[in-house]
This record gives structure tokens, C-alpha cells and sequence, in this order.
């Protein structure tokens, strides 16, 4: 049997705070729990865990409820490329010093 992962404190935070942002975003719409589970597909219990930041629940999950209340653009640039300046600095790192153009071999025919 696995064991049981345990997302490090760093990732529990964020979860939480998505949480507490959804029920936020919830109350402003004056929405009951019950209501946003419905369209979402998901029971009230499963929706009140995330409210709380539960890391068991799947990723899926979060972004049905996120679709549910019209907040799903967020989710999908969260690891674009545009949004990774670590990513881009390391990128940037691995570029060659200079460029070097391939020379033509003698006797090679120019292909077009």
C-alpha cells in the first residue's frame, strides 16, 4: 500500500488560500455552497473541503468549481511560459555564446 503523500507547507498555504478565495468569490456572487457544488458535479461535502483547502482533493476537482463560477482563465496560464521568469532566466542561460552558421561541404550541391 502507498503511503499517504503529504503536499509540503508551502503548497498547503496556496491550497488553503484557493479555498478561502473560492469561498470568497462564492459570497460575492451570493451563491449557497449547495448551488455551486450542483454545477459543478460534486457533492456539498466534497465542495466545503475545498472551501477549506483540502489538499486530497484532485486538481479537477478545483477547476470544475472554478468553472462553475466563471473563473477558470486564471487556471490555465498559472505555468505558462509567460508567467515563469525562472524558466525564462534559465533558458537564457543555456544559449550558446555565438552563432555559428554550418559551412557548405566542397563538391556539395546548394539545396533549395
Amino acid at each position: 500500500m502507498p503511503a499517504s503523500y503529504l503536499p509540503p507547507p508551502a503548497a498547503k498555504r496556496a491550497i488553503r488560500k484557493l479555498g478561502s478565495d473560492i469561498r470568497d468569490a462564492r459570497l460575492r456572487r451570493g451563491l449557497p455552497a449547495s448551488v455551486v457544488a450542483e454545477r459543478a458535479g460534486i457533492a456539498r461535502s466534497t465542495y466545503h473541503k475545498i472551501e477549506k483547502g483540502d489538499a486530497g482533493v484532485s486538481v479537477g476537482i478545483y477547476a470544475a468549481v472554478l468553472q462553475a463560477l466563471n473563473l477558470m482563465d486564471g487556471l490555465a496560464d498559472l505555468a505558462d511560459a509567460r508567467n515563469d521568469p525562472q524558466g525564462a532566466h534559465a533558458a537564457l542561460e543555456r544559449l550558446p555564446k555565438r552563432a555559428v552558421l554550418a559551412r557548405k561541404k566542397p563538391g556539395s550541391k546548394e539545396s533549395n
